[in-house]
């Protein structure tokens, strides 16, 4: 994939990014865990991760300047999301996770194969596709699944091709829904106003394929339209959604892998960064996390 023009050069032998924080990614120190979105639907991840995980540090950011990636080509979404993991490689965290499922989709792949071993190789970048999918075998009885996505992630077939791989007899149906980011992030995801795109989705997934019985909720923002999406499907239909699956994956891989979580502060404290305006960010936030916040703005 095009790396976008962009070049990122080594300083040290310890893979750390340019202009690192004083002993980022040097032995013995330990540093946050980085969680990224390119919004706000993250922090839905990031919730769970906290109450599962209170223990560790982590520091969030949302690249709300450039929201939404829905829509973007693959080649910038890498570059987008690539500026963000090095500014997090950059404040020391030597585990990201990307709460989005668009960079998750179209972004992490090229990130583990090829940039990480080349400039980043004690550093780790996880997503939230494959945890979402592994759980989807003892969920579902007609093996029908449904997923509700972005354009960009139904487009990118990236949970077809991962549930292709663990359970080849399942029948994925992917409906892509670009209103519904706008309408989370302008507060109207409990208007009047929503029922209309939320009906109009979920219907037509249903008349693509009567069989399924289980939804996933494909974006980090559709938590907060569950009610909604709930009211428009069949009792039989489960829906799943990402948050806690996320946080129990992420808690199996820092127990399998200890050389990671070995180098993870423990001070059970949250930083928030954007690269919007930060009192914009601070009001949105509050929707996701019932709870006011301290946000810092940044640039790449």
């Amino acid at each position: 994939m095009v790396n976008g023009g962009m070049i990122f050069n080594r300083t040290d032998e310890n893979d750390s990014p340019v202009t690192p924080p004083t002993g980022a990614g040097r032995e013995g120190c330990r540093h946050p865990i980085g969680v990224f979105d390119s919004g706000y639907g993250g922090l839905t991840i990031l919730d769970h991760i906290c109450k599962r995980l209170p223990e560790y540090d982590y520091i969030y950011l949302g690249d709300n300047a450039r929201t939404p990636y829905g829509a973007r080509s693959f080649d910038l979404v890498y570059q987008f999301t690539r500026q963000a993991v090095v500014w997090l490689f950059a404040q020391g965290c030597p585990l990201v996770v990307l709460a989005c499922n668009t960079a998750s989709a179209k972004a992490l792949r090229t990130l583990q194969q090829n940039d990480l071993p080349a400039d980043y190789p004690s550093r780790r970048v996880l997503g939230v596709i494959r945890p979402t999918v592994e759980a989807l075998d003892n969920v579902s009885k007609s093996r029908h699944i449904g997923i509700l996505g972005t354009t960009g992630t139904i487009a990118s077939e990236s949970y077809t091709l991962e549930i292709a791989k663990l359970f080849p007899d399942m029948k994925v149906t992917g409906e892509a829904c670009p209103m519904w980011v706008p309408l989370v992030e302008n507060g109207e995801h409990d208007g009047d106003g929503a029922d209309f795109f939320v009906k109009k989705h979920v219907c037509h997934l249903l008349a693509l394929d009567p069989q399924i019985d289980t939804v996933v909720l494909g974006c980090t923002h559709y938590p907060l339209l569950e009610a909604k999406i709930r009211q428009y499907l069949p009792e039989r239909v489960t829906i799943v959604s990402q948050g806690h699956l996320v946080a129990q994956s992420l808690a199996d891989y820092l127990k399998r892998h200890p050389e990671t979580a070995c180098r993870i502060s423990q001070d059970g404290t949250c930083r928030y960064a954007t690269t919007e305006a930060a009192d914009k960010f601070t009001e949105a936030a509050s929707l996701f996390l019932n709870r006011p916040v301290q946000v810092e703005h940044v640039a790449f």
